[in-house]
């Protein structure tokens, strides 16, 4: 490369820099919890009674008593101290979709100029963090600043270390002064309450009296890119938005397949190992881990947890993935699209129900009555998905989910579900009431047994659905790789718990006209089969034939944030949420409020980029190019008097016309921006402007640009390009 750009090439670290050496690795089982204020901890330091009780807190939803608040804070202050914690924040989840936390120290002075370390019941159970500068969506005036953390006990505390300290951090829900939420975990929680009640009253109607809990777990699967940091701090869009609003397609991409599930190249292993030994340290089961589709692109899974302790431990695995990347030197990228026309980033969300008794719900498994109940949950889901197909897709729309949702790498906006080949022939013939070739023709008349034992994967996996049954367990594919999976499966809950709640009301209404329990059943489950059937399809999502197929159904398409966001307030919505109890209909509306000035402030932040980077960095190196061709040509024809130098000429003329449309497209942009930004008093409409003008201006902006950027010489190009981002690590 020319000398004027070797500052972009990232410097070659020595191995010892970021490497760990064989000697300092720990073996992960001892180092696993080891920050974390586990159930084991409390077991070996807690007095036996109130280790009992947190245990039926934490296993049995029982509730706190104050009275073993001090012992436990006093307790779990001495664990901190003794493992290096000088502070403790109670650690939330606003409504920004990242976290928060509020450090304060241990110390409390007292006469005589000493201090001692002090926390107490009431500082574990609350604090007071000040309101009024998170997102509310008008629940709170910037003068009512009051609010409160609230101690969630269900996950455990644990200890985050940083370079200089370490810290004690409390899982919280965070309120407001009139007892709204203002954070994702609250309504999360409500939503796992709503579940399991609505999944216990089918229990028992099974006969099930002895399993007294049902909860959701869950598995996230996080997608990422690595890149080295001498890049990243040289592009002004990755630093703000996360993803490049300029960069031409590299030669080579993803054509050729093989970074996928390719061998990890050793300066990322050495990062993945650093952060997994990390996690472990918190308590976080990681167990997978692998390079995806685009170069630089790669996965993190854990195993399956309880879904607010899963959630949880995403949020905090977001945040250790990108401080361990510094360390070596990368810096690791979230956002569901960091690079046009590669691969973007998901989170597979994987759901499953199972109560206290180790039983899964969502498993066909091989006897009558368990076929009939999977039956049964397996009705409930797609009566809920079929409903509330635009509230899930409300859950999951951002800004920049919209550059993944329905683009060749990520399930289509249209939701739908698939449930494999097998499924569909039982579920069709119990529609029908006619046996298909793989389903034994008498299964029908058993009652109860409607479904024949089936493996663990009975049917190919299909990529290109949103939502889909993979064996034992639903995978909601369509979640972006930076969201938190708190809203997703709030809303996934809520659904699922409103139609456990109609099968039930629907089988006790039977019982007590003296109906037979299994014919009830039968019956059920043939209606809602037969009702909500339009959700299921195993095609491809991505072709121009479902788009149609799906419209012909009344499937909703919704394509972008503006689109879907709404679905949030219909009345439908307010009606489902407020009579679960998970969010009041002021609720909702604040969380779209929300939803629609973090697209405007996102959107708005990205267009000024476009121009800024467009006019101080694209045009100069673009106008240098032109100079120095121009004045060549000239140069030659001079000396060549006979010589037309045609070739070169129609170069200058390309370049010329190019940078004549990029600076025509830049000021329209520009206006369009300055419209959009005028109409900000009424946020539905200037979401809708930025939407339907100013993103169509920035794309067609940037395609000038990059078609520029493979034109103009290498040496005068200041932004790092994607050839070297991908594939120089």
């Amino acid at each position: 490369m020319g000398s004027t750009r070797h500052h972009r090439v990232s410097i070659n670290q020595e191995h010892s820099e970021w490497v760990r050496p064989m000697n300092t690795i720990s073996i992960p089982n001892e180092l696993f919890g080891t920050n974390v204020f586990s159930l084991a901890t409390m077991r070996s330091i807690l007095p036996r009674p109130i280790y009992d009780h947190m245990k039926s807190i934490i296993e049995e939803g029982a509730m706190l008593d104050p009275a073993t608040a001090d012992v436990i804070a006093s307790t779990m202050k001495d664990w901190a101290l003794s493992h290096g914690a000088s502070h403790y924040s109670h650690w939330f989840h606003p409504l920004t979709g990242a976290t928060a936390e509020k450090h304060q120290a241990f110390l409390t002075p007292i006469g005589g100029g000493g201090v001692i370390s002090e926390f107490s019941g009431k500082d574990l159970m609350r604090g007071e963090p000040d309101a009024s500068s998170f997102p509310s969506g008008g629940i709170r005036s910037t003068f009512e600043a009051r609010g409160y953390t609230g101690w969630d006990p269900t996950s455990p505390a644990f200890i985050m270390e940083g370079l200089n300290g370490k810290t004690l951090c409390i899982p919280s829900v965070f309120i407001g002064w009139g007892g709204h939420s203002l954070d994702k975990k609250t309504p999360l929680l409500r939503s796992l309450s709503a579940l399991n009640n609505q999944a216990l009253r089918i229990l028992r109607l099974f006969g099930n009296n002895t399993a007294n809990r049902v909860y959701a777990n869950l598995g996230c699967e996080q997608e990422y890119f690595l890149i080295d940091r001498t890049f990243f701090v040289q592009r002004p869009d990755l630093v703000a938005v996360g993803r490049t609003l300029y960069g031409a397609k590299p030669p080579k991409g993803q054509e050729l397949e093989d970074h996928y599930f390719g061998a990890i190249k050793e300066r990322v292993l050495a990062y993945m190992q650093d952060l997994e030994l990390e996690l472990y340290k918190l308590g976080i089961p990681v167990n997978t881990r692998h390079n995806e589709v685009a170069p630089m692109q790669f996965e993190i899974a854990p195993l399956y947890e309880e879904m607010n302790l899963a959630t949880d431990h995403n949020m905090v695995t977001m945040s250790v993935m990108k401080t361990v990347a510094h360390r070596h030197g990368f810096e690791c990228l979230l956002h569901e699209k960091p690079f046009a026309r590669i691969n973007g980033s998901g989170k597979h969300n994987n759901w499953s129900l199972q109560d206290n008794e180790g039983h899964n719900l969502v498993d066909p498994g091989n006897t009558p009555q368990s076929n009939a109940q999977f039956l049964v949950v397996l009705a409930a889901v797609m009566r809920a998905v079929h409903l509330h197909a635009d509230i899930l897709r409300a859950a999951i729309a951002s800004p920049a989910n919209d550059h993944r949702l329905g683009a060749n790498e990520a399930p289509p906006a249209i939701i739908s579900i698939y449930l494999g080949e097998m499924l569909n022939q039982v579920v069709h013939a119990i529609i029908t009431g006619k046996s298909s070739k793989n389903v034994p023709k008498d299964y029908l008349d058993i009652g109860v047994a409607m479904l024949p034992p089936l493996p663990a994967h009975d049917s190919d996996r299909n990529r290109t659905s949103p939502f889909a049954f993979t064996g034992n367990k639903f995978e909601f594919r369509a979640v972006g790789s930076s969201q938190s999976v708190a809203t997703a499966n709030m809303a996934l809950n809520t659904i699922v718990a409103d139609s456990f709640q109609f099968i039930a009301d629907s089988i006790e209404i039977k019982n007590a006209e003296g109906r037979d329990f299994l014919e009830s059943v039968q019956e059920i489950v043939r209606e809602l089969f037969t009702h909500h059937q339009a959700i299921i399809f195993d095609g491809d999502g991505y072709s121009i034939a479902w788009h149609e197929e799906a419209a012909r159904r009344g499937l909703p398409n919704l394509r972008n944030t503006i689109e879907a966001a709404p679905a949030f307030i219909t009345d439908k919505a307010v009606e489902l949420f407020e009579k679960h109890r998970v969010l009041t209909k002021e609720e909702l509306e604040s969380r779209f409020h929300i939803d629609l000035e973090a697209f405007v402030k996102t959107l708005q932040i990205e267009a000024t980029l476009v121009v800024q980077m467009g006019k101080t960095q694209i045009v100069p190196a673009v106008v240098t190019y032109q100079s120095r061709l121009a004045k060549s040509i000239q140069h030659i024809t001079s000396i060549l008097s006979d010589f037309r130098a045609t070739k070169q000429t129609s170069l200058l003329i390309e370049v010329a016309n190019n940078l004549e449309e990029f600076l025509t497209a830049l000021d329209i942009l520009d206006v369009k921006l300055n419209n959009a930004i005028q109409s900000k008093e009424n946020l539905r409409e200037c979401a809708r402007l930025f939407q339907e003008e100013v993103r169509p201006a920035m794309t067609a902006a940037r395609d000038i640009a990059d078609r520029l950027e493979v034109i103009v010489d290498d040496e005068l190009w200041s932004l790092p390009k994607y050839q070297e981002m991908l594939f120089l690590s």
